[in-house]
């Protein structure tokens, strides 16, 4: 079993855990992995649940490459190629903003669990979100490897 970083707790959702595995697998020797390390035939089962988006740094801003399937249902369409605070106005104030904030400046993976912050719907009772920071140069967060999935209120993936 890889060992988890302290910001990802070792009672996860199991695709979640499946994917931060899988980050840590094509980690190189030395600094971050790059767009260049993912292979998504390697992770197949996981891709509906996967977002990918592009890092401006300066100032901070977020770009959907790539939205998986099952989120892309769920948002109601595929967001590739839109900025996040474009698809939701209130992004600057979330959590969810601040987690990625801090996955671009730390390096580190950020998790959470809990009610969601951007899709809000009275059949979401929880969701299960990771970012796994990504660097071309292996020092520079330049994409993040998302994954969320949500859960109904009987605990079953939507």
């Amino acid at each position: 079993m890889c060992p988890l970083p302290p910001l990802v707790p070792i009672e996860i959702h199991p695709k979640a855990r499946g994917l931060f595995e899988y980050w840590l697998s094509i980690h190189p020797d030395t600094g971050l992995p790059g767009r260049q390390h993912l292979d998504p035939l390697d992770i197949p089962d996981l891709l509906p649940y996967i977002w990918l988006l592009d890092v401006r740094r300066t100032p901070p801003r977020f770009r959907y490459r790539l939205v998986g399937t099952k989120l892309a249902e769920i948002y109601g369409r595929d967001h590739a190629g839109r900025w996040i605070d474009e698809v939701f106005p209130h992004f600057a104030e979330t959590l969810t903003a601040e987690h990625l904030r801090l996955a671009v400046e730390t390096g580190l993976p950020q998790w959470r669990e809990g009610v969601p912050l951007l899709v809000r719907d009275k059949d979401f009772l929880r969701t299960t979100r990771l970012f796994l920071p990504m660097a071309s140069d292996g020092k520079a967060v330049d994409m993040i490897l998302a994954f969320t999935i949500f859960l109904d209120s009987s605990g079953r993936e939507i």
